[in-house]
């Protein structure tokens, strides 16, 4: 008789609408489950949930880059974690995989669903730099940026994810790279850790006039601006973007808390990309994951030696998976969020 499982799982039960995400908009449930495994299946125990903005636009009512996620499922997202039931040759028990596993704490997939992970690196990495953030933000910055030696790059959300990854591929591009972060903690770890040029706090500087003219003094003018938050900051660096700039629209997550739905209405700044012959384009991670073996023979290297600096905050347990979403909106974390179940 199969051994049974008892799995934990948050399932996606009504939408934030203009409230910030947590425990009120999922339910918590536990159901039996057996281990056991069709051909070419695996069940993996999760070990780490990864907990990403992109969940955010997922939640609101209309269509965006997908259909919105439904209700009475499972809340989607990647995991990693270890092979406990493998009827798959590629896969051994105790293998560290990686795959769309989703919020609960064992999952069932095909192998071609997941991605065995290098013993070389952190496991966490693969939520990380060497996962779907590395990928965004490598392609990004690389891709849609096409960052020369000596220009100045401007990433917001610089201390997140996404942010403190382009900040340091931009360096190792030859940048001049200026952070935007808030607070005094965030913006020591952009100058002190990551080595950047300069970082603004933008709890100090927290006007568009005033985040400009910091800029402005900073930068004499932008080349390249990664943008991951929107809002006021974005508009106070359009007016300083230099000749021939590009403006990677990466996320705006000033934005995700009912403004998908009903659009906030920002300044109109089409004339600055014409005057400056600009190029504004926005860039979408899941378009790039056929170039991951290439991004990872670039980055992975640097993970292994130190030179790229992995930062992650780590909330303790599986109840916490609502309530750890919520702290991108408050900026709570520093790097990769990330739940350890």
């Amino acid at each position: 008789m199969a051994e049974i499982l008892r799995n934990k799982r948050w399932i996606f039960s009504s939408r934030p609408g203009d409230d910030k995400v947590g425990s009120a908009h999922y339910t918590y449930d536990e159901v039996d489950m057996e281990a056991v495994c069709a051909a070419n299946e695996v069940i993996v125990e999760n070990k780490y949930i990864s907990v990403d903005p992109y969940m955010r636009i997922y939640q609101a009512e209309r269509f965006t880059f997908d259909v919105p996620h439904p209700f009475g499922v499972t809340q989607g997202g990647g995991a990693c974690g270890i092979v406990l039931v493998s009827n798959n040759p590629k896969f051994q028990v105790g293998d560290w995989v990686f795959g769309s596993l989703g919020w609960q704490k064992y999952a069932k997939a095909h192998g071609n669903d997941l991605t065995k992970l290098d013993p070389r690196v952190s496991p966490t990495t693969s939520l990380g730099a060497l996962g779907l953030t590395g990928r965004t933000a490598w392609f990004g910055l690389m891709d849609t940026g096409r960052p020369r030696p000596g220009e100045t790059l401007v990433v917001s959300a610089a201390a997140g994810a996404t942010g403190s990854l382009v900040a340091q591929f931009g360096k190792k591009a030859g940048c001049k790279v200026i952070g935007i972060a808030g607070g005094p903690e965030k913006c020591a770890f952009l100058t002190d850790k990551l080595k950047l040029d300069g970082a603004i706090d933008y709890k100090v500087f927290n006007t568009e006039e005033k985040m400009a003219a910091e800029v402005e003094r900073l930068t004499g003018g932008v080349d390249v601006y990664f943008d991951n938050t929107g809002g006021w900051i974005t508009d106070a660096i359009i007016p300083l973007i230099n000749l021939r700039a590009r403006i990677i629209v990466c996320g705006q997550i000033t934005q995700y808390n009912g403004k998908i739905d009903r659009p906030e209405m920002g300044p109109r700044f089409m004339h600055h990309l014409l005057f400056k012959r600009a190029t504004m384009a926005g860039m979408l991670a899941r378009d790039y994951l056929y170039r991951m073996d290439e991004m990872r023979g670039i980055v992975t290297p640097w993970v292994i030696d130190g030179s790229l600096v992995c930062e992650e905050t780590i909330v303790e347990g599986f109840e916490s998976l609502p309530d750890a979403l919520g702290m991108l909106f408050d900026g709570r974390n520093l790097g990769k969020l990330i739940v350890k179940v």
